[in-house]
């Protein structure tokens, strides 16, 4: 009877446990059941905010279920990317990651709330953008060369905006500094749309940004593009040459976004998203629109993607040491 009652108990424990899984196995599969939350760690209005925007419409048409952006800017990236750290990994609070949340920050902060690589799980890459150097309409300088030459001629007194302390366009401009030997100082907003407000109405006289942020101002009149971060100009403004053939040789920078999602995120769920992203970006009327605006659509495998943030925190812990930047 005891051996009985034991067989019986094992049966029972055995047959919960699969009954558990097959009942995970299929939630996972009919994801997504209910709206996605999909956090932008910037304002409204920068690139970050932009190709957050796009991702989310194009899931939201696929999967039927709404992809909310919801914007939650502070400490250059930090607050956002921290809150999806420690969301529930059940695909249901996705990250728009990008250069600085995973490759700038973890160069210029001595500590995180949240381990950059063991709390995502990295999805896609979606695009690559060159960011662009462009200057309000009063700075006198039409190139590169000039603006170098005037920020000699006046060290101290020229200042340059970023969307804070510790982003990629600050630690791009404090690169820049260090390779064309200026003295610039610098005043960091809280995202990359309020320091642009600020370059339009002249309280600042200079920026680094990425090219879809600042395009639509260029080709207005509003602000002056000097030059592109990357090794190659940019096809939507053929005509701006690269800082690199502008008197910095070697000069090479593009900002990158992706999608995360919590660790620890079941593979299937990752999976799933993965290949819904690269789908949209093969969308002709996605690439031509990302295109259009300066940037460059790229997507890869979770492990292709994880293996890349790796790369770029490694490129950039040795930019912030070669330059003594920190943000602390």
């Amino acid at each position: 009877m005891k051996l009985k009652r034991i067989c019986k108990t094992l049966c029972t424990v055995v047959y919960v446990a699969s009954a558990f899984a097959a009942g995970h196995s299929q939630a996972q599969q009919a994801y997504p059941t209910k709206p996605i939350r999909m956090i932008c760690p910037f304002p409204p209005g920068g690139t970050t905010d932009v190709v957050a925007r796009l991702v989310a419409q194009k899931l939201t048409e696929a999967w039927g279920q709404q992809v909310v952006v919801d914007n939650r800017p502070g400490a250059g990236g930090i607050i956002g990317t921290e809150i999806v750290a420690k969301a529930a990994p059940d695909g249901y609070t996705v990250l728009l990651g990008s250069i600085t949340t995973h490759a700038v920050n973890p160069a210029l902060y001595k500590k995180l709330n949240f381990d950059p690589v063991k709390d995502f799980a990295p999805v896609s890459l979606v695009v690559s953008s060159p960011q662009l150097l462009a200057v309000h309409p009063s700075v006198a300088a039409k190139s590169v060369k000039e603006l170098i030459a005037l920020a000699k001629a006046k060290p101290g007194q020229l200042n340059y905006a970023s969307a804070g302390t510790g982003t990629s366009p600050h630690l791009t401009f404090e690169l820049f500094k260090s390779m064309a030997g200026i003295d610039v100082v610098h005043v960091p907003y809280k995202g990359t749309g309020p320091a642009i407000t600020d370059l339009i109405g002249g309280q600042v006289q200079m920026m680094i940004t990425g090219v879809v942020a600042l395009m639509p101002h260029i080709k207005s009149g509003k602000l002056r593009g000097l030059g592109v971060t990357s090794a190659k100009r940019v096809a939507a403004l053929p005509d701006l040459p690269t800082i690199a053939e502008s008197g910095i040789p070697g000069f090479d920078v593009s900002s990158w976004f992706g999608v995360f999602l919590p660790g620890g995120t079941p593979k299937p769920i990752v999976a799933k998203m993965n290949a819904e992203i690269r789908k949209i970006l093969e969308v002709p009327e996605v690439r031509q629109r990302l295109i259009s605006q300066g940037a460059d659509p790229a997507s890869n495998t979770p492990e292709e993607f994880a293996a890349y943030v790796k790369a770029e925190m490694a490129k950039w812990g040795k930019v912030a040491r070669d330059t003594g930047t920190r943000a602390d």
